[in-house]
């Protein structure tokens, strides 16, 4: 495996970063999950654009271009002979002390990753996932914006292990407010009498590339929708349920808390855009060749 580490093509085994590198020693650092499908990186550019901004929301000033990282996306992918598969792009602040203090860093360092990857088995997208509330919370935007995508993510892997230990495979979280944000990895959806709901950014929601997906397709499906407030409840007696993610695509949900939603098998409304997503990301995206 080929791997882009600070500007230069490298075998997995030397591509290694300092102990000291503040992305190690403080999760200080951001990072970007990408897909590509028939040898083109899906909605590349968007994805290095919210890259740029979660850096620079941390004051993490990148030495690179937009372009740029785009650019080194693609040779990373085209190095690997992938057709299928998915890209992780990490930024970290660099080497420093072991001091907090992030000005002790003088260069950012970055590594992309070009793999494959199945989040969840062919079962779940057949027959649904069942969901979990989790007790540990969305972190509330005065500690940490929720559109940062940041190195940071015990809160999310907390709330992961809650899911896992209770025989679930992703759990919903919420915000302080008791409102639902997201779960611990994708964004959620849910279909009530026809129309499609998700939870608002400004409730802990992250503001995903797949969920700006969704909701373009919905206006080509003719599906009204709406982002508001949502509580469990909501998706206890909604007729339909879906979690949206890079890693995930579309996948169905059957159950949340042992509440069985609608009918307990993936949806009609579900199934149109689980194929009309699938149909687009499978022929548009940045080219590889």
């Amino acid at each position: 495996m080929k791997i882009w580490l600070d500007g230069k093509l490298v075998e997995e085994s030397e591509a290694k970063i300092s102990v000291f590198d503040h992305g190690i020693l403080y999760g200080d650092g951001v990072f970007e999950g990408i897909r590509f499908y028939n040898r083109r990186v899906f909605r590349l550019e968007e994805h290095i654009k919210r890259l740029f901004e979660s850096a620079r929301a941390i004051a993490l000033k990148l030495p690179w271009s937009e372009e740029e990282v785009c650019q080194y996306t693609i040779d990373t992918v085209k190095a690997n002979g992938l057709d299928d598969g998915y890209v992780r792009l990490v930024v970290t602040r660099g080497a420093g002390g072991l001091g907090l203090s992030p000005y002790l860093c003088e260069t950012p360092s970055m590594f992309i990753i070009a793999s494959t990857i199945k989040l969840y088995p062919q079962e779940h997208y057949d027959n649904g996932l069942s969901l979990i509330t989790c007790a540990t919370r969305r972190p509330a935007p005065g500690a940490l914006m929720p559109q940062v995508k940041s190195l940071n993510y015990l809160n999310n892997v907390m709330a992961k292990i809650e899911a896992i230990q209770a025989g679930a495979v992703e759990g919903v979280m919420l915000n302080e407010q008791g409102y639902v944000a997201e779960c611990t990895g994708d964004n959620i959806f849910l279909i009530k009498d026809g129309r499609l709901i998700t939870p608002q950014v400004s409730d802990g929601a992250l503001d995903g590339i797949t969920r700006r997906v969704i909701l373009e397709l919905a206006d080509q499906l003719g599906v009204p929708y709406e982002e508001r407030s949502m509580t469990r409840y909501d998706i206890y007696t909604s007729d339909e349920c879906f979690l949206t993610g890079t890693a995930a695509e579309v996948i169905p949900v059957k159950s949340l808390d042992q509440r069985e939603i609608g009918d307990g098998k993936p949806g009609e409304v579900t199934l149109r855009f689980i194929s009309a997503f699938r149909e687009l990301a499978g022929s548009t995206g940045a080219s590889i060749d």
